[in-house]
């Protein structure tokens, strides 16, 4: 017989750690099922930074990523949020009204005092020349990026991107990232992406899944934390690549 959520130990600890996030021996499967999303699962964020969630569809990152977030109530282990008191959520695909232009969407949710920031952003997002369009005229990558931007706007100690930039041109996406661990330096970020290079050369911390049955589930890697002052190597690349695809 598959058991509940209610089966499930579920213990969150706020404050007590002098490190960001704290996640130990965390698990947690789908209400009415036997099978685990992951389990036995345990890391930690003890800087600031980007970090990242790494590995193939199907391996629980954007589970736990909800989990982190507070958006799963139902997983067992500890979460210990340490200096961390705001989390924001943001993946592929959310959407904003359409009745309305992207300036006057952006302008009305942006928190006092950060006008300047949000004009610094939209430049360096390139949506300046489609500030006048409704959100339904936009691309993809577009949308995407409105959608990011919105969320850098707000207060927050930890962001989580889950494919936040997906659908968008490397180039502009290497400008965005530069831009925000320019900008954001002493905040947290948990980057989830599919794409092994860019999570190589812009995240410091690496936490690979392994996937199901296998242990220990993930394993940590240090990326090369490309910033605007510090270029990676090719050969350092290469490095990291073959020590991640090494990982299964």
């Amino acid at each position: 017989m598959a058991k509940s959520k209610m089966d499930l130990k579920n213990i969150t600890i706020k404050g007590k750690s002098p490190l960001g996030l704290t996640c130990r021996q965390l698990e947690y499967r789908y209400p009415e099922s036997d099978e685990w999303v992951f389990k036995h699962l345990s890391f930690s964020l003890d800087r600031p930074g980007f970090h990242s969630l790494f590995g193939p569809s199907g391996v629980g990152k954007t589970s736990l990523a909800r989990v982190i977030a507070g958006e799963i109530k139902g997983f067992g282990g500890e979460l210990d949020q340490g200096t961390i008191k705001t989390i924001l959520y943001t993946y592929n695909q959310e959407r904003l009204p359409g009745w309305s232009s992207l300036a006057r969407h952006l302008t009305g949710m942006t928190p006092p005092g950060k006008d300047e920031l949000r004009r610094e952003l939209v430049e360096t997002f390139g949506l300046k020349p489609v500030l006048n369009h409704t959100f339904a005229q936009l691309s993809l990558g577009q949308q995407n990026r409105v959608n990011l931007l919105r969320y850098l706007l707000q207060d927050f100690d930890l962001m989580i991107m889950d494919e936040s930039l997906a659908n968008v041109d490397e180039r502009s996406k290497e400008t965005i990232l530069l831009k925000i661990k320019e900008l954001f330096y002493d905040r947290y970020f948990l980057y989830i992406s599919h794409n092994l290079i860019e999570v190589a050369r812009f995240c410091d911390r690496i936490f690979v899944f392994r996937g199901k049955g296998k242990s220990p589930q993930t394993i940590t890697f240090k990326g090369l934390d490309t910033r605007m002052n510090k270029l990676s190597r090719k050969e350092d690349l290469d490095r990291v690549l073959l020590e991640i695809m090494n990982a299964g």
